[in-house]
């Protein structure tokens, strides 16, 4: 026995019909299809998790400069504190 049951000369035949029904041009050309439509997948799939990367690298700058205007803010408040006393 085979994988999952079929024999080897199960799988050849099986192999034998489909290539005379399809011919290997059209077997040629659904590979060649199915291999851009895969790579294709994996190029939207590497631009999204940039474009997330982007999105968070941006919103921890934003989160830092809010954080340094308020370092900032609290430093001059000290300063007009201290020259009051």
């Amino acid at each position: 026995m085979g994988i999952g049951g079929i024999s080897p000369w199960s799988l050849l035949l099986i192999l034998l019909i489909v290539l005379l029904l399809f011919g290997t041009k059209r077997l040629r050309n659904m590979g060649g299809d199915l291999g851009n439509a895969i790579k294709n997948f994996k190029k939207s799939v590497g631009d999204e998790e940039a474009k997330a990367a982007e999105e968070k690298k941006t919103k921890t700058q934003d989160a830092n400069k809010i954080i340094d205007a308020e370092v900032v803010e609290k430093k001059q408040e000290k300063a007009k504190d201290k020259d009051k006393v």
